[in-house]
């Protein structure tokens, strides 16, 4: 059988109609998506279909519905006997990952993301925090440069792919490094469309309140194995698993290493899972030889089985 690692999307891949034309097909996905709606007291399904998109770009109510897109295109491969060797996220993608390695039910996610998003949202005053990209510099250099900064917080965010590193922090800090990392040779820096400074130490406060709630959740041990954003490493310990996700929220997205610590470990394909192709796009400026997938409808999702099921 065919060794397939996979990969959740996190916040940005949302889009309006997303899931759609799977949950036309499948009464199981139809079903997912009724237990949802109660779970979060909201039409969740309307809104992933129909829009708004000011109103699904809102943190908490695109954490639950890519969580949603996920699990569901997840709970298709598994009917079809497709399980994989090991799972990893991009950000809010972890809670995708522990959902299809077991570590939470997908209902105890589907709450714990509506939370995280609501508290990433009432962090840190609106308007005021951002992310940007920095595209053609190291992180090394952007590190360095970051510290010369004293008077405003802007850490590294996300460290996605050679030449792309995502920056987070207040605005004006971010405007500070945007000149300064210009002057060290960025090609450029793009702001990002993005409600706050996420995955910076500006979190700190929403990951304080979220402990609370995340003490309320049973997690098993992961089986297979996660890749943890803040370790970059294999996981499977449920007290390693929840100490790393209270981290999570004010710490790097290291998903550069953790894409070569998978290759490494053996796997013949990666497979994104849910909406988007953001990750399969930075899987192959990591490594341009390894396979990947993007299941998110159903030609996309026959095309990968026909891939699975072929004789080797």
């Amino acid at each position: 059988m065919k060794k397939v690692a996979f990969m959740f999307p996190g916040q940005g891949s949302q889009t309006v109609g997303m899931g759609k034309e799977l949950y036309d097909a499948h009464p199981m996905i139809q079903e997912l998506y009724s237990e949802a709606n109660q779970i979060l007291d909201k039409d969740i399904q309307e809104l992933m279909f129909e829009g708004p998109e000011k109103e699904l770009t809102q943190t908490e109510n695109t954490q639950p519905a890519l969580l949603l897109s996920s699990v569901a295109v997840q709970k298709l491969l598994e009917e079809r006997g497709v399980t994989p060797a090991m799972t990893v996220g991009h950000s809010l993608g972890e809670y995708s990952a522990l959902v299809a390695s077991g570590a939470f039910t997908w209902q105890d996610a589907l709450t714990l993301v509506q939370i995280r998003g609501r508290l990433m949202e009432a962090a840190f005053p609106k308007g005021q925090g951002t992310m940007a990209a920095v595209l053609g510099l190291d992180a090394t250099t952007i590190e360095s440069t970051l510290s010369e900064i004293k008077d405003q917080v802007v850490d590294i965010a996300n460290l996605n792919c050679p030449g792309q590193v995502v920056i987070s922090g207040s605005v004006k800090g971010v405007e500070q490094a945007t000149i300064l990392l210009k002057d060290k040779g960025a090609k450029r820096v793009l702001p990002l469309n993005v409600s706050g400074p996420f995955h910076s130490k500006l979190m700190k406060a929403a990951n304080d309140e979220f402990a609370t709630y995340l003490d309320d959740v049973e997690i098993s041990d992961a089986k297979p194995p996660v890749y943890a954003n803040v370790s970059a490493s294999a996981t499977s310990d449920s007290g390693e698993l929840k100490e790393l996700l209270l981290k999570q929220l004010y710490s790097p997205v290291r998903f550069e290493e953790s894409i070569n610590h998978m290759i490494e470990s053996g796997v013949d394909a990666f497979v994104e899972i849910g909406t988007g192709k953001v990750l399969s796009g930075l899987v192959k400026k990591i490594n341009r030889r390894m396979p990947t997938f993007a299941i998110q409808d159903q030609a996309s999702l026959d095309k990968f089985m026909e891939w699975y099921e072929e004789e080797v």
